[in-house]
C-alpha cells in the first residue's frame, strides 16, 4: 500500500457500521467506533454485541486486545487515518430522501480533518450523494479532495440472518470522486475484503446499490401479485414456483411474504423514485412494486376474516408468529408483521405477537411482548398468522394447540397437526 492506514473510525455503529467496525478490528486495525447513543457505547464497553451477527466474543477479543473502542467524542475522528460513514439514510414524512444524518456526520468529520485522510460513504443513498453534498461539506475545511483528502463512495452489503456469506466474502464495490480517490480505498479494502470490485465513480456505486435492492423490491412485490392471482385462481402458487425454478436458466425464484421490510428494500427505490424525478424521468415499476407492497397485510387481514367465516375479527384472539422483518433477526423496522398487527387491531382483534428474537415492540403507541410458548400451548388462540419464517419458531405448538393457521411463507410444509391450515396464495382463494 502506497498509504499506511492502520486506525480506521466508523461513524454509526448499527447493522452496517459494527460489523464493518469489527471486521477491520480481526484484520489487525485498529478502529474507533463512534455512535450517540448511550446505551449502544455501554453494551460495547462490556465487550458485548446487540446485533445477533456479531457474537459477544468477536466484541469481547476486539475490546481486549485493544482493537476496537467506541464512543461518541467526534474529536476521535482527528487519529483516524480512514473513516467509514455507516448513518441511516431513511425517508422523510414525504417519503424523500432525508440527508440529516449524513449531514451531520459530514460537519463533524470537515472539523476534524487532517491531510490524507480517506472518508467513504457506506450509507445507501441516490446518485450524486458524495460528489454533490458530502465532496462540497469536507472541501469547506479548505483540504481539496482528490489531492489533500480523499473521498469515495462503498455501498454496503451486510445481509443480516445470512449464515453463508460471511462479510468479507462478500465482494466489495468501491469507487473514488478522483482515479487517485479510488485507488486509494482500494487498496485499503482489499487489504480486508476477498474481492474488491471497482467501478468507474461514484455515481455508478450509488446507483448499483440501488439496483440491487430495486431489482429484489420489484421481484417481491412481482411474486407477492402472483400470490393474489394464485389465490383467486384456486393454483398453488408456491407449487408453480417450484416447477419453475426447474429450469436451469432465466428464472430465479423469489416467494410470496407479507411485503418487503428493513432499512434497505422498501427505502432504496423510493430514493431512485425521487432521483428520477430530477432527470425528468419515473419508474412505473417501482410505483406498482410499492402499491403491491403496501396492500398486501391488508389483503392478508381479509383474508383471514374469509377463513373465519367473520365479517368482523372483533373480540377474535390472533397470534402472530415472527415481527421481525426477515427470518433469524431481530430487527423489525419497516416490518410488515407490524403493519399487519395495526390493521388486525383496527379490526377489532386481540392480538399477540411470538418472535424468539424480539421482546418488545411498539405498535399504535402500545408496547407489546412477546408471548411465552407455554401461553401458546394453553389453547388461547383462534387463528395464528405465521408471518417470518425464524428457524425457532414453536411450529408444532402452533398446529397443535390453534385451530387455524394463515401461513404466509409456507413454513408449515413437511408438517401436520390439528390446526386447518391455509397458505398465502395457495388455499386461501373464494374457489377454494
Amino acid at each position: 500500500m502506497r498509504t499506511n492506514r492502520r486506525t480506521v473510525a466508523v461513524v454509526g455503529l448499527g447493522y452496517v457500521g459494527l460489523p464493518l467496525a469489527i471486521l477491520f478490528a480481526g484484520k489487525g486495525y485498529k478502529v474507533i467506533g463512534i455512535d450517540l447513543d448511550d446505551r449502544k457505547l455501554e453494551v460495547l464497553a462490556e465487550g458485548r454485541s446487540y446485533i445477533k451477527d456479531i457474537p459477544d466474543e468477536r466484541v469481547k477479543r476486539a475490546v481486549e486486545k485493544q482493537k476496537f473502542t467506541s464512543t461518541k467524542d467526534m474529536g476521535r475522528l482527528r487519529d483516524a487515518d480512514a473513516v467509514m460513514i455507516c448513518v441511516p439514510t431513511p425517508l422523510d414524512q414525504n417519503h424523500e430522501p432525508d440527508l440529516t444524518y449524513l449531514m451531520q456526520a459530514a460537519v463533524s468529520i470537515r472539523d476534524h480533518l487532517h491531510p490524507g485522510q480517506m472518508i467513504v460513504l457506506e450509507s445507501s443513498t441516490y446518485p450524486g450523494t458524495t460528489r454533490e453534498v458530502l465532496k462540497p461539506m469536507l472541501e469547506q475545511s479548505g483540504l481539496v479532495v482528490g489531492s489533500d483528502i480523499f473521498v469515495g463512495y462503498s455501498p454496503e452489503r451486510v445481509d443480516p440472518g445470512n449464515r453463508s456469506y460471511p462479510l468479507e466474502g462478500i465482494p466489495k464495490v468501491i469507487s473514488g470522486i478522483t482515479e487517485e480517490c479510488a485507488t486509494v480505498i482500494e487498496e485499503l479494502y482489499k487489504t480486508v475484503f476477498q474481492n474488491v470490485v471497482r467501478v468507474s465513480s461514484t455515481d455508478a456505486a450509488e446507483m448499483t446499490k440501488l439496483l440491487e435492492n430495486t431489482y429484489r423490491f420489484v421481484n417481491i412485490s412481482f411474486i407477492n401479485e402472483m400470490a393474489q392471482l394464485c389465490s383467486s385462481m384456486g393454483i398453488d402458487v408456491w407449487e408453480v414456483i417450484e416447477a419453475a425454478r426447474s429450469k436451469p436458466f432465466g428464472f430465479s425464484a423469489f416467494f410470496p411474504s407479507p411485503g418487503v421490510g428493513g432499512h434497505c428494500i422498501p427505502v432504496d427505490p423510493l430514493y431512485l423514485q425521487w432521483r428520477s424525478k430530477q432527470f425528468g424521468m419515473s419508474s412505473s415499476f417501482i410505483a406498482v412494486s410499492s402499491e403491491v407492497n403496501q396492500q398486501m397485510p391488508a389483503f392478508i387481514v381479509e383474508r383471514v376474516k374469509e377463513a373465519l367465516s367473520l365479517e368482523s375479527l372483533s373480540g377474535v384472539n390472533i397470534l402472530v408468529a415472527g415481527v421481525a422483518f426477515k427470518a433469524n433477526i431481530d430487527d423489525v423496522r419497516e416490518s410488515s408483521s407490524i403493519t399487519m398487527i395495526s390493521l388486525l387491531r383496527q379490526e377489532g382483534a386481540r392480538v399477540a405477537y411470538h418472535d424468539p428474537y424480539v421482546s418488545e415492540i411498539t405498535v399504535q403507541g402500545e408496547e407489546l411482548t412477546s408471548t411465552r410458548i407455554d401461553e401458546i400451548e394453553q389453547g388461547l388462540y383462534d387463528c395464528a398468522i405465521i408471518a417470518v419464517n425464524h428457524d425457532d419458531l414453536p411450529l408444532q405448538q402452533i398446529l397443535d394447540q390453534v385451530p387455524l393457521v394463515y401461513d404466509t411463507r409456507n413454513a408449515l410444509k413437511g408438517l401436520s397437526g390439528k390446526a386447518r391450515v391455509i397458505r398465502l396464495g395457495a388455499n386461501d382463494g373464494s374457489t377454494d
